[in-house]
């Protein structure tokens, strides 16, 4: 992507209003006729054609405050977008909604008292689930090493002063040393801020989120949510701990998959382990999102939490989980569910995945019935492609 950076490196004008140098990088989504590249925190979403050239910016149709976040989820019944976006700095998020035709239908500013990391969050035919969680931005991170540290004090507070009035500065290009050693992240583990699970009601306003307290702990995905009479459920991956004593990334403890039930009558939340098994990047077939379904799907996740050479298939309803393991050395990335066809059953469809073998350095597209776990077929790569965050396939007529 033509990120400012990008096209000065290649001699290239940049795009007006990339004012980051720092990429999109952590998923990609149809909508409304466009190829959207998406990152979070306020940094810039790029619009790519289908050949993955860069259009220019994107903002929404310039309604969305600042940024947008990398996980949207669509509303199958309406085909509306919906986000819960956080900005590095900023003490509030913006739910918005941008209905099918690509214009923004609704946002919403809800304060939350903090800066906290909101990398996801869930969507029901009726609420809105936010997971405020004790991890939060750390303004001393942006600071420069090399300021004098009779100057860090005073400089912390005169930013901490500024945390939602001004836009902060490339914050995470800027942050990166030249060391990869020392690369921390600007977040950090906040024992004092309480963890929190906050439903809003989709017609609501701000004032309407009701907040549930829970243990402390992170969740980066969840894999879907829907009602059950009084009740909300939603299956995510929590982890115990993040950014406490590894700053570098999520490496501390092992996440797992959990189920919290929200009853809106009692005022609680029930935390529920469904497996144990080290996993991440959870999936789902989304013509079920928000509404109840059957079947999940994660890949393993071993020390480190580098991907592994398992992809679960996990059956909600029995509780029972599939494995289909890819042999030793191998290392998946995230397995996205295609139905077969529009009014196909639940599991009738494909699944489609990098597959990387680390000592070969080669990649190749697994394609899997997503009944069996067999392979179907795989696309031979000419070169390895590395382990990515998010991706979806979108039809030539989304």
């Amino acid at each position: 992507m033509r990120s400012p950076a990008v096209a000065a490196a290649l001699g290239e004008p940049s795009e007006p209003g990339g004012i980051y140098s720092f990429a999109a990088n952590t998923n990609i989504v149809g909508h409304a006729g466009r190829t959207l590249a998406l990152v979070e925190s306020g940094v810039t979403c790029y619009e790519l054609t289908t050949e993955l050239d860069t259009i220019g910016v994107w903002n929404g149709d310039g309604r969305l405050r600042g940024g947008y976040t990398a996980h949207p989820h669509r509303d199958p019944a309406t085909g509306a977008l919906h986000a819960v976006s956080y900005e590095l700095g900023r003490t509030e998020v913006e739910y918005s909604v941008i209905g099918a035709d690509g214009r923004t239908e609704r946002t919403e500013l809800i304060d939350v008292g903090g800066t906290p990391l909101m990398h996801d969050f869930s969507l029901t035919e009726d609420y809105v689930v936010l997971y405020d969680l004790p991890v939060t931005f750390e303004v001393g991170d942006l600071l420069p090493p090399e300021l004098p540290r009779p100057l860090r004090t005073p400089t912390r507070r005169l930013l901490s002063a500024l945390l939602g009035r001004v836009r902060v500065p490339d914050p995470l290009a800027a942050r990166l040393p030249r060391d990869p050693a020392d690369r921390r992240l600007p977040y950090r583990w906040n024992p004092d801020r309480p963890a929190r699970v906050g439903v809003l009601p989709r017609a609501g306003r701000a004032a309407d989120v009701r907040w549930f307290e829970v243990p402390p702990c992170y969740a980066f995905h969840t894999m879907n949510a829907y009602q059950d009479g009084a009740a909300v459920v939603a299956d995510l991956v929590r982890y115990d701990r993040m950014f406490d004593i590894d700053r570098t990334g999520p490496g501390e403890t092992m996440p797992a998959l959990e189920r919290w039930v929200i009853d809106l009558a009692a005022g609680t939340v029930r935390q529920q382990r469904l497996d144990d098994q080290g996993q991440e990047f959870p999936r789902f077939d989304e013509r079920r999102t928000g509404h109840r379904y059957r079947y999940g799907y994660a890949i393993s996740v071993g020390a480190g939490l580098h991907n592994g050479d398992v992809l679960y298939k996990h059956d909600l309803c029995s509780g029972s989980a599939a494995a289909r393991s890819f042999g030793s050395g191998m290392e998946l990335g995230e397995f996205v569910f295609q139905p077969a066809a529009p009014d196909a059953a639940e599991d009738d469809g494909v699944l489609l995945g990098f597959v990387t073998d680390r000592a070969a350095d080669r990649t190749h597209l697994a394609i899997l019935d997503a009944g069996s776990l067999e392979s179907l077929a795989a696309v031979q790569l000419p070169h390895r492609v590395p382990a990515g965050f998010h991706g979806n396939w979108l039809p030539t007529d989304f």
